[in-house]
């Protein structure tokens, strides 16, 4: 590290990320960005220089400022150039500029500052001036030298080419340093990329603090980012006019920096523990891509060997298929008797005292209590021939006193035997249950894999891959190794139960979790630090809801009231609602309405009622309505407290709001059909859904439609979910990734529940050929 910088890293210092341009901040764009406290832009492709500022005296003025500040209404941001230096002046102070970079930050609305020199020596004596902008352009002056790409971008700059333009930089920040009174408050940024990837850069300050006292030794941080080690461009914008006693504007996004977390002891300790996090931002964005697309590959493969498995029948022996084929029943599927079952059924739709027990009235009452299957009682136990079977009344016990068992003749179980494996019995049924689970359990893991540092290991993607697949075993592990494994929605809801608490702690505790994991934030895109990312919600809430139906099945099992059960999911499902748009905890806009319409309409289908459109339209308003109040209630705290929920009040009443809902349509869009990969997945997912998992399986019934009789809450929580996709889908810039990210938690989940419900199951034989009629008289 260059000297004059290294003596000031005894002080507060801080990972720090330049708001992006494209991919990468170009000097330029960095310096508007702190001009106009929001992200800015250059209407030309590449990396331009900044332009050489035309003196007039001892001020300048900025040429094609007018065009700069237009071109700031097509960005989607629509930045306000000359903010910062606006602000001042009009407060009464003195700005000064040294370098054509530091005069884009420091000059007014008009594009003039009112004093520029080129060099620190040529500014002459800084103190009459309250904020002096220096640019220290050695870096960037040599990467733009480098010779550029197809896209007008400097290729990287040799180690001996860097040396020298850090120690450049270095020397012209020292020449300042030295000529400056001992109580100025310094504010040292990196505010854009010098290489042809996006870094993190290094902030630091020292000397007064706005509070009064000087920084103290630590990490800084903003409650733009919430994260320790962690501010943005803007944020420095903020905390410049913070530190001269003015209140920023609303157009300066940025908060003020502040004091964070206790650093390592040593300042070499400090740059290895930032290096290690620009590391990870940096191997995050070369695994990300190839990671969905693994994902994606390897969720498609397993569809069409699920597919395969469920529906692919056995061949049959010819002498099997001959005879009077036409007078056979179907193939269906009975539950299998189990080793115990409930005095009183607790579902909607049991058979009354008396009935016969059809598939569907048994599925009923096994749903009661998933035990496993007891074993196939013998042939020569079964009711002799010539005896009618006594009809088996779900929740009565049979004549014998056993459970109610569906006991077929010697020559059926036979002819049932001889048709194939039943699903009880399948291995490769069974690896598929497992494999759906470890499936469910990707999406978080890819949140717990942040507990370990795996951007560390030598070969980052597989090292990813490994520690994602690795937690999911784990996770799976759990979902089988107590006695729910034996329950039709056991593993599921273990799984979802995970997902759901694991990301709600996360966001309870600052979202730690989700920086820099393959599936949350990015800190070099700058875009958000805390809370529910996009995919993080559809992770949470789908899980959140196939969680409360296992839970709520549970509970009917034990013969809670079915009042009591809806009561207990609303209030769980409200708190989860409340946590995702809670602005201290997940801060999410789009989500709320989205997850109030699900958790409704799982709650409506749990009581027995059916959904209406008109229902549906009213639960939609309660959930705008929601997402408004908790909004105002942002947006009633103190602006530099806000998040993003309380800064969108503020644009609707500043007649903004249409820019932003404008720039995350068209994101939404571009996400949607640009990222092909998650709209095929998506697509494929319902369609194993409905046209896989709902159709006739090679054991003869519908693999869904018996998952739902078995646990009718299954088919709740699934439409729940699937209605909590949709409107998120349409809600939030992210698009297509959210029911992706959706269905790949709430498909697998449900297949494990069909698999385990197909192994609770026996087929029915087809019925024997009927008896020649008797001829008739006529015929005689």
């Amino acid at each position: 590290m260059a000297p004059h910088v290294r003596g000031l890293v005894g002080l507060p210092l801080d990972a720090h990320r330049a708001a992006p341009g494209r991919g990468i901040t170009c000097p330029t764009a960095g310096w508007l960005t702190v001009s106009a406290g929001q992200r800015a832009g250059t209407p030309d492709e590449g990396c331009p220089a900044p332009p050489a500022p035309q003196q007039s005296g001892e001020g300048a003025t900025i040429p094609g400022w007018d065009a700069l500040t237009a071109h700031q209404s097509e960005t989607g941001y629509n930045a306000r150039l000359g903010t910062l230096g606006q602000i001042v002046t009009d407060g009464g102070g003195k700005v000064a500029a040294i370098g054509p970079g530091a005069a884009l930050a420091a000059a007014d609305k008009s594009g003039n500052i009112a004093k520029y020199a080129p060099t620190p020596s040529a500014l002459g004596d800084p103190t009459p001036y309250h904020l002096i902008v220096l640019e220290a352009a050695g870096l960037a002056t040599a990467w733009s030298q480098q010779p550029v790409d197809d896209y007008g971008i400097p290729t990287a700059l040799p180690a001996a080419a860097r040396e020298k333009a850090v120690a450049e930089a270095d020397g012209r920040i020292g020449a300042l340093l030295t000529r400056l009174p001992p109580d100025t408050t310094i504010l040292l940024a990196g505010v854009s990329d010098v290489t042809p990837n996006a870094h993190l850069h290094v902030a630091i300050a020292t000397g007064p603090a706005p509070t009064g006292p000087a920084y103290p030794h630590g990490y800084l941080t903003a409650t733009s980012t919430r994260q320790d080690a962690l501010v943005t461009i803007s944020d420095l914008t903020a905390t410049a006019i913070d530190v001269l006693g003015l209140t920023p504007p609303r157009e300066v996004v940025g908060r003020p920096w502040q004091a964070g977390g206790q650093p390592p002891a040593t300042p070499a300790d400090v740059a290895t523990e930032l290096a290690d996090e620009d590391l990870a931002s940096q191997v995050l964005r070369e695994v990300r891509g190839p990671f969905f697309t693994v994902l994606v590959i390897a969720q498609l493969l397993f569809y069409a060997f699920a597919a395969l498995t469920l529906r692919h029948r056995h061949p049959t022996r010819k002498a099997q298929r001959s005879g009077a084929e036409s007078t056979r029943t179907p193939p269906t599927t009975q539950p299998r008797p189990t080793d115990h079952q409930p005095t009183a059924t607790a579902l909607e739709g049991e058979a009354p005292p008396g009935a016969t027990a059809t598939s569907a009235q048994a599925a009923q009452t096994d749903a009661l209590t998933d035990q496993p299957p007891a074993t196939q009682p013998p042939a020569e136990q079964a009711t002799p021939a010539g005896t009618p079977a006594q009809p088996a009344t779900p929740g009565r016990p049979t004549p014998g006193g056993g459970a109610p068992a569906h006991v077929a003749a010697p020559g059926q179980l036979a002819a049932a035997h001889s048709a194939g494996e039943p699903a009880s019995g399948s291995l490769v049924l069974k690896s598929v249950q497992v494999v759906a689970v470890v499936s469910g359990a990707i999406t978080v893991s890819t949140f717990l894999a942040q507990l370990v540092p795996w951007w560390t290991l030598p070969v980052p993607m597989v090292s990813v891959i490994v520690t994602i697949v690795g937690i999911a075993g784990l996770i799976t592990a759990v979902a089988f190794a107590g006695p729910w494994r034996a329950h039709v929605l056991g593993p599921l809801t273990v799984v979802a139960a995970v997902t759901s608490l694991a990301l709600l702690l996360d966001v309870m505790t600052g979202s730690t979790l989700q920086v820099n994991a393959v599936g949350g934030y990015e800190p070099v895109t700058g875009g958000r630090f805390y809370g529910f990312s996009n995919i993080a919600f559809a992770i949470y809430a789908t899980g959140t809801i196939l969680a409360l139906a296992g839970i709520a099945h549970w509970l009917l099992g034990k013969g809670v009231p079915k009042a009591v059960v809806v009561t207990l999911c609303a209030v769980y499902g409200g708190f989860a609602v409340f946590a995702d748009g809670w602005p201290a905890w997940g801060a999410d806009f789009g989500g709320v309405p989205a997850f109030v319409v699900g958790l409704a309409v799982f709650l409506i289908l749990l009581s027995g009622r059916r959904v209406s459109p008109l229902l549906l339209v009213l639960v939609g308003l309660a959930g705008a309505v929601l997402v408004g109040a908790l909004s105002v209630v942002d947006w009633l705290r103190p602006e530099s407290e806000r998040t993003h929920l309380g800064t969108f009040v503020q644009q609707i009443i500043d007649g903004e709001a249409w820019t932003i809902i404008g720039r995350k349509f068209g994101a939404m869009i571009g996400v949607t059909v640009g990222n092909w990969s998650l709209t095929l997945l998506s697509l494929v997912a319902l369609a194993f859904l409905f046209f896989v998992l709902a159709r006739p399986s090679r054991w003869g019934v519908a693999a869904l439609g018996l998952a739902y009789g078995l646990t009718p809450t299954l088919r709740a929580g699934l439409f729940g979910a699937l209605a909590c996709a949709l409107i998120g889908f349409l809600m939030n810039d992210s698009g297509i990734a959210i029911p992706a990210m959706a269905l790949t938690v709430a498909v697998p989940l449900t297949l494990a529940a069909c698999v385990r419900a197909l192994q609770l199951a026996t087929p029915t034989p087809p019925a024997p050929p009927s008896e020649p009629a008797a001829p008739s008289r006529a015929e005689v």
